[in-house]
């Protein structure tokens, strides 16, 4: 393939490679010179495209070569096109009719086209020849011929435009009579060419108008989907301009303008007259033949929306009053109804009229006055209804045809109305709160309208309006109820107003809010009373038992928390509406007359329609019992079923239908129930099947659903995707019901009834005849799929031989039936029976079968359906089952995709081809070559017309390259070959015509960029991906979106970047025509070229841009999704590179705020520069709608756009978080934006991002409001610390404080719905919380408005009415008190900050004061001011919100103990959404509420007196019960202490219950709060000692840490529990002091030892689980261990540790430091001999962890664990308790190998890092000093740590000599002379000996300098230890070093400084010591003249310089006298 890249066709290549390939190879070189053309021009390249010309190319490849040839001309020499143009004509003219020379004429009559459409007017001499030429072989060409002269003509026109006028008339006459072709391709081939024509051709819409649309209505006849797009674009476009005719043309002839009231007539008799026309004689009038034919009336309401989306928006908006009246027309016109089907039809298509335009044309302000509009329509329709009804001699027939006639209009409008009011959602509210529309009277009005249909609809429309705006839910409700009430004995009110309340009800599932729980109650009575009174009046018997049951089965879908207080009650009335036992059923069949019948039978349907409700919405009330109770009704009606027919023998045929509403209810019930419950009952249901599946009627019912067929689906859930509810006709509902219970009951039935039921159904397929068989067949069949289906999911087989017997015979009777559906069937049949059988045998029978079959069968239907039950077999046995066929199979179906006589065949083989390769998957692969080189052929060869077979030929692609997969990233010949095939194939099937396969080409496009990206080309996807974008097609639409967002997930640069080139090129195109004519108004400014670059409209915004556009028009929920996806991915990847650009696009669409006028005229008052560059205009930035006509004002964003700009703002923020701290920090983000101005921060944008956050959050719509205080509080918590940097000590919010403020208050008004107002609440605490407002004055704004919220929580249920469920004021109180614990917390934080830091002096200093005037700066304390006041109540709230929360944390089995009305803020009956909001904010409640009883709360006792005054009535009975007493009693006040311990309990076991498994999914905080609450409860003493006494709450307390620990990870957690563990081991400490200090105090006469109090008592024994030490030491042993794996053998010794050990993290090391603490304080709790039992271990991991963290650093800092371990090992050490008679040896010997093991570890290892010595010898002198009885005398200790010494001393690190010295110090100084000395006599030479090497060596810095002072430091001390006789010799070690350290006056002068310092520092020594000891020092200096000389030149140098200096000495300090006498001197 490579070799096909060259820019001159390869011949030598392409005459080497075989005859198959060739046609690809040229394919491939033409495709690789599209791209490079543009820089060539050769004529020998001429000479190689012509002569391709006659090579008979298939049809991509003479698409490619016109394309090139044209461009080729268009940029080199035009002087031989004539030449080639001429070849062409003479080619096109030849007489030769062979189908071997087809493609040669089909060749040229492309190039032909691609001339003028490129070049155009340069050819215009040679036109009129060219158009002649191709008229006369259109009369004699075949079909394929036809169609390719005709788009060639197309592209003539197009070309030449206004030139070409004089063979207009030729091209129109000519074309006209092919619009009625039998090939369909060729009507779509001419409705384009006629489309392209009208641009020009004024006759087409002046004179010609009404035989154009006669055409097209005759065009429409018995056409398909693509002539119906054609067709209806041709017409609507003819329709659109004869209105409103282009500017051009129109000056060019004076032309007379069509009037909006002819062109609708004449689209109007097409829809109610087809194409029969209309100038017939009146006398045929009157025979109203016919009905319209279908494809006619679908083109034509097509045609409608294509001239409304023609004309635009606006011109709808001005005419949309006439055009609605007009379309509401066609449906009541007699002509549109004549039967109910059809009428049900003409509603479907005036609907789809209306959605299509007023959805999607109209922005929301004019979509509010489209439904006033709309209302007036229905009002006056109501109007002309009541006046027919209430005439009271209604003999008029004229009038109830009207009424009839109106139905269909009323449920047109509504469906209508209420689809805008649920798109517009809460936007919408101004239509409902404006009087003056009446929209809720007028709808309500229709309530009452005498046909069924339209008060349906009514309800329908009020259950839209509802769901829009759920307030208004619960009014309606009641509205409802009360006129019920009153108009009892209205037939129509009855039936009206219940199927309202029942359309209501099945809507509160669409709102969150619910409604409160009351009216359950209320519906239900309602619903008892209509059954009640039933009988009472037979006017009413039929609607009031028909509505009784609605209501009821609509009151179950309000789900179990509802139902479960009325079941009792509903199973009693299901049990009385049917009789009891089989005697009454009999004695029934013999009474009654035929209404009571009726009566009964409705009754029956509706209670088994309440009951299939009750199943499918309340499962978890399905209990056994319920099931049981439930069969007995079930039982009676099955059996009743088998009655029936001679009941309605007896009684009339009018039953039928009641008896088939009866027949529906049950199946539909029996197949939700689980099969197993009616086992037993096989001999009833049997029959029941039989007899539905034969009572059949042929006609299909597509498409005519209506809501009147079954009443009930007006509550139930509608089907995603679906707008309206649509259930078939009755006849067809039971069948469908039948078929689908067969399926799930031929599992379970005995084989015996299997062979029964195959055996009838063959028998009925056998004596049917015509098209009742055909009918039959169909419902078998799809009763045996699935049948078939039901056992493949049951894992079950089908039976024995005979019951496979007779279902094959079934099956393989119906593989070659003419009727294609049924064909399907078959195969499917037999793959599933292959799936179900399961045996190879079997397999491999019905495989040869079908092999047989089609090696011997020349017709098509057999070949056909055989070749899919090949296809169908291996897939649903699968690759393995069927590997062993796979080979014959593959070999047949390429055959026979190769038989080019027949496409069908093709079709049908490439679709079980394709099926195959799926289900083979990687056993297909050696089949991968032959299959592709089929693909490609037939790709080059098929004619494009054949789309069924092009759709098969792309799926085959696809499912090749899913099989091939990631293997397309190779480099191997035959993979590249491969690869290289697929794309050519992708090529060119993305170049067909046909929808589909585009889209097919798309996704196989998608596969391969997702096994091989390198090597798909994004630069020319993308492009043509976007084109898509704009296409007409859901479908296309849908395949581009889904790639673009596989594309943005990698590549999203990349894909933004092609987008772009796309906008540049369109614009280089058409010299930027993107926007050009914005400001001619209407059809004027619409463009000509309709096969020009279509449609795509991308600006600067970009892709982002369009994709946001789209948002706003389509409706179809997976396209949606998957655009937020493609945006998400392209934000997560772009946004922070790109800041400005994405915020301002949020900005845009958000900004778009629901005031702006939809309609503004565009680029009218912009300032010039708009106009310059127009096409960047703001408002056009989302135009992007797929037609011709750019210059539509836009759709403002509708709200779920803005909602989503909304998410992105938060993602953005979330992004930028992740990104660069600049974004944060205004200082930084300004000085990396001065060093490279291309820099973007957040930071810089916060203004607009406050704005955006306000623009949401003040919205009608209450999603967005929710997204902008989303917004909001993200804003508020990432930027409240970003400090101002112009105003130190500010930060960058306060300036937006009246922003915050203002976009508060609307959430507090009294009718924002719950979840906002809990929202703002949230946003409330983060903002007071924030500390960016420090102003108390400022912060009062916010906070009044959660003052005036807890005022309202205060209140209890009171004054608000009630409009949502109890629920919802639970989740607004517990939102308000959570937002009031928040703040509490912030405050106390802050105070005790304040009381941390020492008090601040007054400024002294005027200046400061003069910089910022901030005198009024408030006491630290300022927040809780604000919080002080609402303390008592809000502790008091505080403490029951948390007591029902551990109510309703109770499990299941203790729900007997809830308070049985409920709790503070909780209703008993919405318990379950209660349990939700209660379970979001109880953390900081539980945080604030340990918080006030730490502050003061364990002093207040609360007298219920008060709390009772201060609560309402309501709760007062609460109260009373949270108190636990009965209500009648009189309060008991607790004492203190009691209450005290009810708090503690309440606390304690929250925590405690919530700890013990926090649920993943649970916020950090909430684990962090709980944790910070028990920290803090425990600093009180109160709590103190309650934890304490009881020892096994704190041990249970540390278990459940424990296990906190394993599940939860993060170091902020650890830390927290190391926290809470070290308060309770306090407590117990402090607990134990007291206990010993009482005991010491009260039995000092006895001889119990208080010291033995403590855990282990006498004999040391600890017990797990009730050992408070234990429990702490098996939690802080895992935080050791998760920290430092090594500690533990366990896990050093296990293959998956890793040896090497990792330098602990700061917050690492902060952790072990803590636990180390703690451990060291366990020993306290213990007993001696406790202790004895727990040292060990402590010791151990405190050695342990010193080891590991001791590690020398850089700048010597002591990490925290180290101290940690050396304080530990100071406090164990120093224990008072342990040195007991019985322990003492113990205790010695421990102390004895801790040391051991400390030296040990220190001893120096080549492999080990470096130990920090310094802390070891801390260690070891801790040791010394504190222990010293215990290790003196243990030689090889003490040699031990003379080394360690020695070895420190000789170091080289200055650092740790000086450390050194000072340890050696203490250690010398210690008062037992027994340890001293031995040290003293083996390190005091080394000591001396280093000090003399300093004169040498002198320091260099002050480090050294340090080690030297200190070492000085201990020689001295030794002097001063010495004894008199001694002292002279010690002396004379010392006097000589000090003189030795002295300086020469010239050295002095040079010396470094640490020098210079050494020099002072001897200097001052010796003064020193002189005085001392002046005996000694005279001898000394004696014995050594020199050095007195030196020491006197010193002394007067220095006091020359420093007479003054010296005059300041302080006195000497006088040493303590010696206590060692020393027994060596050291000479």
């Amino acid at each position: 393939m490579e070799l096909a890249h060259s820019l001159l066709l390869n011949e030598e290549a392409l005459a080497q490679i075989t005859e198959a390939k060739r046609p690809v190879f040229i394919f491939e070189w033409l495709r690789f010179l599209d791209k490079v053309l543009v820089a060539a021009n050769k004529m020998s390249l001429v000479e190689q495209l012509t002569g391709l010309i006659s090579s008979s190319p298939g049809p991509p490849t003479r698409k490619l070569l016109a394309k090139n040839l044209a461009a080729l001309y268009s940029i080199g020499d035009t002087f031989t096109v004539f030449q080639t143009l001429d070849k062409c004509n003479d080619i096109i003219k030849s007489k030769d009719d062979t189908a071997a020379y087809l493609p040669t004429k089909l060749a040229a009559v492309a190039c032909v086209g691609a001339f003028y459409e490129k070049m155009g007017r340069m050819l215009g001499s040679a036109f009129p020849e060219t158009v002649n030429n191709l008229l006369k072989s259109l009369k004699s060409a075949e079909s394929q011929g036809r169609s390719e002269i005709l788009m060639s003509l197309q592209k003539v026109l197009n070309g030449l435009g206004g030139a070409a006028a004089s063979c207009h008339r030729d091209i129109y006459k000519n074309a006209r009579s092919l619009l009625t072709d039998r090939s369909m391709a060729v009507r779509c081939a001419v409705a384009k060419c006629l489309l392209e024509l009208q641009n020009e051709a004024v006759f087409m819409w002046t004179a010609e108008l009404e035989n154009v649309a006669t055409l097209c209505f005759k065009a429409l006849e018995n056409s398909n989907y693509g002539v119906r797009v054609a067709v209806s674009k041709l017409l609507g476009t003819v329709m659109a301009t004869a209105l409103m005719p282009k500017q051009a043309t129109v000056m060019r002839q004076n032309v007379k303008r069509a009037t909006l009231e002819e062109v609708l007539e004449l689209m109007a008799t097409g829809f109610l007259r087809g194409g029969s026309g209309f100038l017939k004689s009146g006398g045929e009038m009157l025979k109203v033949g016919g009905s319209v034919n279908r494809e006619v009336r679908v083109g034509v309401t097509q045609a409608y929306v294509v001239f409304v989306t023609t004309l635009g928006g606006q011109w709808l908006e001005r005419n949309f009053a006439t055009f609605l009246s007009h379309v509401l027309d066609l449906v009541s016109h007699p002509r549109a109804t004549q039967t109910h089907v059809e009428a049900v039809y003409s509603r479907r298509c005036v609907s789809f009229i209306l959605r299509a335009t007023v959805g999607s044309l109209l922005g929301e302000k004019a979509q509010i006055a489209a439904a006033k509009d709309i209302c007036q329509a229905i009002g006056k329709q109501m109007k002309a209804v009541e006046a027919v009804v209430n005439d009271a001699n209604s003999e008029n027939k004229a009038g109830a045809a009207d009424v009839a006639a109106s139905q269909h209009v009323m449920v047109c409008a509504l469906q209508e109305l209420g689809s805008l009011v649920q798109s517009l959602n809460a936007t919408a509210s101004p239509l409902i709160q404006e009087p003056s529309i009446g929209l809720l009277e007028t709808v309500t009005s229709v309530l009452l309208h005498p046909s069924m249909a339209a008060r349906l609809a009514a309800a329908w429309c009020l259950r839209c309006v509802a769901v829009a705006l759920p307030f208004q839910l619960t009014p309606f409700l009641d509205r409802c109820a009360e006129r019920l009430n009153n108009l009892k004995t209205s037939p129509e009110a009855v039936s009206g107003y219940s199927f309202a309340m029942a359309a209501l009800l099945g809507g509160v599932h669409q709102c969150p809010l619910g409604i409160p729980h009351a009216k359950g109650k209320m519906v239900v009575s309602i619903a008892e009373d209509l059954l009640r009174t039933a009988a009472q009046n037979s006017r009413l018997s039929l609607q009031r038992t028909q509505a009784g049951w609605l209501l009821l089965g609509a009151l179950m879908t309000l789900g179990p928390s509802v139902v479960r207080y009325h079941l009792p009650k509903m199973l009693l009335l299901w049990r009385n509406v049917f009789p009891r036992s089989l005697k009454e059923l009999e004695a029934e069949k013999a009474r009654g007359d035929s209404f009571t019948w009726q009566v009964t039978l409705e009754g029956r349907a509706g209670a088994l329609c309440a009951m299939r409700s009750f199943v499918a919405h309340c499962p978890e009330l399905l209990t056994e019992d319920v099931i049981r109770k439930l069969m007995t009704p079930i039982e009676c009606a099955m059996t009743m079923m088998s009655h029936i027919p001679s009941v309605i023998k007896a009684h009339g045929a009018h039953l039928k239908a009641s008896a088939a509403m009866v027949r529906l209810r049950l199946y539909d019930i029996l197949a939700l129930l689980p099969p197993k419950t009616y086992e037993g009952m096989e001999s009833c249901i049997v029959p029941c099947f039989l007899y539905v599946i034969m009572s059949l009627q042929p006609n299909s019912a597509s498409g005519s659903g209506a809501l009147e067929h079954d009443p009930s689906s007006i509550y139930l859930r509608i089907p995603a995707g679906e707008a309206v509810p649509g259930p078939l006709p009755l006849g067809v509902s039971v069948i469908d019901a039948s078929v689908a219970l067969f399926g799930v009951v031929f599992p379970h039935v005995s084989y015996k009834h299997r062979l029964q039921m195959l055996d009838h159904f063959a028998e009925c397929v056998k004596q049917a005849k015509g098209v009742r068989q055909q009918a039959v067949q169909l419902n078998i069949f799809t009763a045996v799929l699935s049948a078939l289906k039901g056992l493949a999911e049951n894992k079950s087989t089908l039976g024995p031989e005979e019951v496979r017997k007779s279902a094959l015979t079934l099956v393989m009777g119906a593989l070659d039936n003419p009727n294609p559906i049924l064909r399907c069937a078959a195969g499917e049949a037999l793959g599933r029976m292959a799936q179900v059988v399961g045996e190879a045998t079997f397999i491999a029978r019905m495989a040869q079968y079908s092999f047989d079959k089609l090696k011997s069968a020349r017709d098509v239907v057999s070949r056909t359906g055989h070749s899919l039950a090949l296809g169908c077999l291996h897939r649903y046995v699968g690759g393995i089952g069927s590997g062993q066929h796979l080979k014959t199979s593959v070999s047949i179906l390429l055959a026979l995709a190769q038989d080019g006589t027949s496409p069908e065949v093709q079709t049908w083989s490439l679709h079980s081809l394709a099926l195959i390769v799926d289900s083979s998957g990687p056993m297909y692969r050696g089949y991968v070559e032959p299959t592709l080189s089929l693909v490609l052929t037939l790709l080059l060869t098929v004619p494009p017309s054949h789309t069924e077979v092009h759709q098969c030929l792309g799926r085959c692609l696809g499912a090749i390259i899913t099989t091939v997969g990631p293997e397309l990233q190779g480099n191997g010949a035959t993979i590249s070959t491969i690869r290289s095939s697929c794309l050519v194939g992708c090529a060119i099937t993305q170049d067909h015509s046909d929808s589909l396969v585009q889209a097919a080409a798309i996704s196989c496009l998608q596969q391969l960029h997702m096994f091989a990206p390198r090597h798909v080309n994004l630069s020319s996807l993308v492009p043509s991906l976007c084109v898509h974008l704009c296409s007409s097609h859901l479908l296309l639409r849908r395949a581009a979106v889904a790639c673009l967002r596989q594309l943005a997930q990698r590549e999203a640069a990349e894909v933004c970047e092609y987008a772009m080139s796309l906008a540049k090129n369109a614009g280089d195109k058409e010299n930027s025509g993107i926007n050009i004519n914005t400001f001619t108004p209407g059809a004027g400014s619409r463009r000509d070229g309709h096969s020009r670059h279509q449609g795509v409209n991308i600006t600067e915004t970009g892709l982002e841009g369009v994709l946001f556009g789209m948002l706003d028009r389509e409706t179809d929920r997976k396209l949606c999704s998957d655009i937020h996806d493609t945006l998400g991915h392209m934000l997560s990847s772009l946004a922070v590179e790109n800041l400005s650009h994405w915020l301002m696009l949020c900005k845009d669409v958000l900004a778009a705020s629901s005031d702006m006028s939809t309609a503004a005229p565009l680029g009218g008052g912009k300032d010039e520069e708009s106009e310059k560059k127009d096409e960047m205009d703001d408002d056009t930035m989302f135009t992007t709608l797929g037609e011709e006509d750019k210059t539509k004002p836009s759709v403002a964003p509708r709200w779920a756009t803005r909602v989503f700009a909304a998410d992105c703002l938060c993602r953005v923020i979330m992004l930028c978080e992740n990104a660069n701290k600049a974004h944060f920090d205004l200082a930084l983000a300004r000085s990396a934006r001065l060093k490279n101005p291309k820099n973007d921060f957040l930071v810089l944008h916060l203004s607009d991002l406050i704005r955006m956050a306000f623009m949401a959050a003040t919205d009608h719509s209450n999603q967005l409001r929710m997204a902008g205080l989303q917004a909001l509080e993200d804003i508020i918590k990432k930027f409240a610390s970003v400090p101002e940097p112009e105003f130190p000590g500010h930060v960058i919010l306060e300036q937006y404080q009246a922003n915050v403020g203002a976009a508060l208050r609307p959430a507090f008004s009294q009718d924002t719905p719950s979840d906002i107002t809990a929202k703002a609440c949230q946003v409330c605490s983060a903002w007071i919380g924030s500390g960016v407002v420090s102003d108390l004055n400022d912060l009062r704004r916010v906070h009044n408005l959660l003052v005036s919220s807890l005022d309202k929580v205060q209140a209890g249920k009171g004054s608000s009415s009630q409009l949502y469920r109890e629920s919802a004021t639970t989740m607004e109180k517990l939102a308000v008190l959570k937002a009031w614990a928040e703040v509490y917390v912030v405050a106390m934080k802050i105070k005790k900050e304040a009381e941390a830091k020492p008090k601040r002096v007054l400024k002294s200093t005027e200046e400061d004061e003069d910089d910022f005037g901030t005198v009024d700066e408030l006491p630290p304390d300022s927040l809780i001011t604000l919080v002080q006041p609402e303390l008592p109540s809000l502790s008091r709230l505080w403490l029951a919100a948390l007591k029902d929360y551990a109510l309703l944390t109770l499990p299941a089995e203790f729900a007997t103990q809830l308070p049985p009305d409920g709790g503070a803020f909780y209703t008993p009956e919405t318990i379950d959404t209660a349990r939700l909001h209660y379970r979001n904010s109880w953390a900081p409640i539980l945080h604030a509420v340990a918080l006030w009883l730490n502050s003061t709360g364990f002093n207040v006792s609360e007298s219920t007196e008060e709390t009772a005054a201060a609560m309402p009535n309501s709760q007062k009975r609460a109260t009373s019960i949270m108190l636990n007493q009965a209500p009648g009693t009189p309060p008991t006040t607790k004492s203190l202490p009691e209450l005290n311990k009810d708090r503690m309990h309440l606390i304690l076991g929250v925590s405690i219950q919530f700890l013990c498994s926090p649920r993943p999914e649970e916020p950090v905080e909430h684990v962090t709060s709980c944790l910070q609450a028990l920290h803090t409860l425990l600093d009180s003493p109160c709590a103190r000692i309650h934890i304490a006494e009881d020892q096994l709450l704190g041990v249970e307390l540390l278990s459940v840490l424990h296990r906190l620990l394993l599940t939860w990870d993060p170091t902020s957690v650890q830390l927290l529990v190391t926290g809470v563990v070290q308060q309770i081991v306090r407590a117990a400490q402090d607990y134990l002091q007291e206990k010993r200090n009482s005991l010491n105090e009260d039995d000092i006469g006895e001889k119990e030892n208080p010291l033995a109090l403590g855990e282990g008592g006498e004999s040391g024994g600890l017990v797990p689980g009730k050992s408070l030490v234990f429990a702490a030491m098996e939690l802080l042993m895992f935080i050791l261990v998760r920290h430092m794996p090594h500690l533990s053998s366990k896990v050093s010794d296990s293959p998956s540790h890793i040896a090497a050990k990792s330098h602990l993290s700061e917050e690492s090391a902060r952790l072990v430091a803590a636990t180390v603490t703690i451990l060291s304080d366990l020993p306290s709790l213990c007993s001696p001999a406790g202790c004895m039992t727990v040292l060990p271990t402590i010791l151990f991991l405190i050695t342990r962890v010193l080891k590991e963290t001791a590690v020398k650093s850089a700048d010597n800092q002591v990490p925290p664990p180290v101290s940690a371990a050396l304080q530990g090992i100071k406090t164990i050490v120093t224990l008072p308790t342990v040195k007991t008679d019985e322990t003492q040896n113990q205790w010695a010997s421990l102390i004895r190998s801790t040391l051991a093991s400390v030296l040990e570890y220190s001893q120096p290892e080549a492999s080990k890092p470096v130990l920090d010595e310094v802390s070891v010898l801390t260690a070891i002198t801790l040791f010394l000093w504190s222990a010293s009885t215990e290790i003196i005398g243990v030689q090889s200790l003490q040699n031990g740590c003379i080394n360690r010494f020695r070895n420190a001393l000789n170091s080289s690190d200055p650092w740790v000599q000086a450390k050194c010295y000072q340890l050696l110090l203490s250690v010398f100084q210690h008062t037992n002379r027994a340890l001293s000395t031995p040290y003293i006599h083996s390190l005091a030479p080394i000591v001396v000996e280093k000090l003399k090497a300093v004169e040498r060596n002198r320091p260099t810095n002050n480090l050294e300098l340090l080690a030297v002072q200190e070492g000085i430091k201990v020689l001295e001390t030794l002097v001063a230890l010495g004894e008199e006789q001694n002292r002279v010799q010690l002396l004379a070690l010392l006097v000589p070093t000090l003189i030795s350290y002295l300086l020469n006056e010239n050295a002095f002068a040079s010396a470094s400084t640490a020098s210079k310092d050494l020099h002072e520092f001897a200097l001052q020594n010796l003064m020193h010591i002189g005085p001392l000891y002046p005996h000694a020092f005279k001898t000394v200096m004696g014995a050594a003249p020199e050095l007195k000389t030196r020491l006197e030149t010193a002394v007067r140098a220095s006091q020359a310089s420093k007479a003054k200096a010296a005059a300041r000495q302080p006195p000497p300090t006088v040493h303590s006298t010696p206590t060692i006498k020393l027994k060596t001197s050291f000479f």
